[in-house]
C-alpha cells in the first residue's frame, strides 16, 4: 500500500489549501514583496490549481509569513473583537428601548381596535403613556442606569463580611 501512495506534489489541493496560499500571497502583497499585477496572476493560478504541485511554486520565492497571517480571518482574535464589540455596544444602547417599543405596540394596537369598534378614529390617547415612558427611558439611557455594574466596582465583588467588620 505504501508503494502506491502519491508524492505530495501530485496530491489534489483542497479549497483550504488554495485559501492558505491566497492568504500567503495577500501577506506578501501587504509587505510589498509582490506587485499588484504579480499578486493577481498568482492568485488566479492558485484558484485554478488542481494539485499541491500547482500551488507550491506560487509561494516558493516568498518567505513564510507569521503564523497568525495564515489563519483564516474568522479565527483571528483581533479580527473578531471589533465586530463583537460593535455588536455588544449596539445591543447595550438599544436594550432600554425594547420595553418602550413593546408597550407602544400594545397600546397602539388597543387604540386601533377600540377605534374600529367605535366606528371612527378616537383621540390618540396612547401618546400620553408613551410620552411619559419615552421621557423616563431617555433619561435612563443618558444616565446609564441600565448598564450592569463594572467588575470590581459593584457591591457583589466586595468580600463579605467586610475585613474591617463594617
Amino acid at each position: 500500500m505504501d508503494d502506491e501512495r502519491l508524492p505530495p506534489e501530485r496530491m489534489r489541493a483542497s479549497d483550504a489549501d488554495r485559501d492558505a496560499v491566497a492568504r500567503h500571497l495577500g501577506h506578501a502583497l501587504q509587505e510589498g514583496r509582490l506587485t499588484l499585477v504579480e499578486y493577481h496572476e498568482r492568485l488566479d493560478r492558485a484558484m485554478a490549481a488542481v494539485t499541491m504541485g500547482d500551488l507550491s511554486p506560487l509561494t516558493a520565492d516568498l518567505p513564510a509569513p507569521p503564523p497568525e497571517a495564515l489563519r483564516p480571518p474568522a479565527q483571528r482574535p483581533e479580527a473578531r473583537a471589533p465586530e463583537a464589540d460593535r455588536s455588544r455596544e449596539w445591543h447595550r444602547r438599544l436594550e432600554p428601548w425594547r420595553g418602550l417599543a413593546a408597550v407602544s405596540v400594545v397600546l397602539i394596537g388597543i387604540w386601533g381596535v377600540t377605534s374600529v369598534i367605535a366606528g371612527g378614529l378616537l383621540p390618540f390617547w396612547p401618546l400620553i403613556p408613551i410620552g411619559f415612558m419615552f421621557v423616563f427611558t431617555f433619561a435612563g439611557a443618558l444616565s446609564g442606569a441600565h448598564r450592569p455594574p463594572e467588575r470590581g466596582r459593584g457591591r457583589a465583588d466586595r468580600p463579605w463580611p467586610p475585613p474591617d467588620g463594617r
